[in-house]
């Protein structure tokens, strides 16, 4: 791989994402462009808003669009989506822009980071937990195709930045 080669991270809702990203994009000095961010931005509202008025096949065909996008730029440090990977078209651009990285987390440990958070459309029903376990359950399948995955449940996100880091520089070593 090539030390240019994006570094694009996924895995469900409150793994870490996006504070993991912004760290690897500091510490390569890259620029860091997180998916969801983005596509509120060039929507001029939020995907709670996207979703409540288009859907979620509205909000996939955006996410589309700009993972094939981003896919054809090197260099980059992206959060992709968690539902980003559940299109295989998606999968295979990341593969070929560079190293992707799914962070994963134990459900009870993305429970407690989301608690306070209400903007997530798709958990936001009665029993959080059995969403929860039914969208990880209906993805597994997909985030356990992917190569390469950390563990965020014990980490800080230093830790995992530094783990996403040295699989990086695996890669690049070819090891």
């Amino acid at each position: 791989m090539d030390r240019d080669a994006s570094i694009l991270l996924t895995g469900f809702m409150g793994t870490g994402k996006s504070a993991v990203g912004r760290r690897v994009a500091a510490r390569l000095g890259r620029p860091f462009v997180d998916m969801d961010a983005e596509i509120e931005k060039r929507a001029g509202r939020t995907i709670a808003a996207i979703f409540a008025e288009d859907g979620e096949p509205a909000f996939r065909a955006l996410e589309r669009a700009l993972a094939r996008e981003l896919a054809s730029r090197s260099g980059l440090v992206v959060a992709a989506g968690g539902g980003a990977v559940l299109d295989p078209r998606n999968v295979a651009d990341f593969m070929r822009a560079g190293l992707l990285v799914c962070l994963d987390a134990r459900p009870e440990v993305i429970l407690a980071r989301l608690a306070g958070e209400r903007h997530r459309p798709l958990l936001e029903t009665a029993d959080r937990e059995q969403r929860l376990r039914e969208l990880l359950a209906r993805r597994a399948a997909c985030y356990a195709a992917l190569p390469v995955h950390v563990d965020t449940s014990d980490l800080t996100p230093d830790a995992v930045a530094d783990a996403v880091l040295t699989r990086f520089e695996e890669a690049v070593r070819g090891t």
